[in-house]
């Protein structure tokens, strides 16, 4: 009888534990799907003439551009800053980069696993387009992909175009790595080509 009680108390125990996970992994979910509502609605009150609506009371971060590229579906908001709390919400426009569209290079930084894993499939030649939040759309070619360390800092910052920065190698196990995977695309334009620079002046934070 005791051997049984114990067996039922494990049992239990286990499938206490079983439940709390899953409702945690929803709440992670749950969570997300809220969030990219609140965001959503914050860029249309941007779009609408806001300078910096907030998507919730105490966010540090609101969206400053849309980025799209059709050929693998990514669609998604490009948020305020760099820092740990707004990449887990959206890629991050770091501060002091041109904005999408502006004189000067636009740096976009994500985490590898989440928002910007679809960088791992971009190729040259593929389209990526950044609607500002004038509704403006500015179209960029991605012309180059770099592996480099973080440490590197000689992107040239006035050349006109856009880095999307995540961490390398994508299918990491361990974080913290050195390495960050670069894709340089340049505008739409008749202007001459980018210049070849392999290496950018912000590190995406490593996940």
């Amino acid at each position: 009888m005791k051997r049984q009680t114990v067996f039922t108390s494990c049992a239990v125990v286990l499938l206490t534990l079983g439940v709390w996970q899953i409702g945690a992994g929803s709440w992670i979910h749950a969570k997300a799907a809220l969030a990219q509502g609140l965001l959503t609605t914050a860029w249309i009150r941007i779009q609408q003439g806001a300078d910096s609506a907030r998507p919730w009371p105490w966010a540090d971060t609101w969206p400053v551009a849309r980025l799209q590229v059709p050929r693998v579906e990514a669609d998604m908001l490009v948020l305020a800053g760099g820092s740990g709390r707004t990449l887990a919400f959206g890629p991050g426009h770091i501060d002091g980069s041109a904005m999408p569209g502006g004189e000067g290079m636009s740096v976009v930084i994500g985490h590898r696993d989440t928002h910007f894993r679809f960088l791992r499939d971009l190729l040259p030649g593929d389209q990526i387009r950044m609607t500002d939040h004038a509704s403006n759309i500015h179209e960029f070619i991605v012309r180059e992909r770099h592996i480099v360390h973080m440490s590197d800092n000689r992107l040239a910052m006035d050349v006109p175009g856009l880095a999307l920065v995540t961490c390398y190698p994508f299918d990491a196990v361990d974080t913290g790595g050195p390495l960050r995977y670069v894709v340089l695309a340049e505008p739409v334009s008749d202007d001459p080509p980018l210049n070849t620079i392999p290496v950018i002046t912000a590190a995406a934070p490593a996940k």
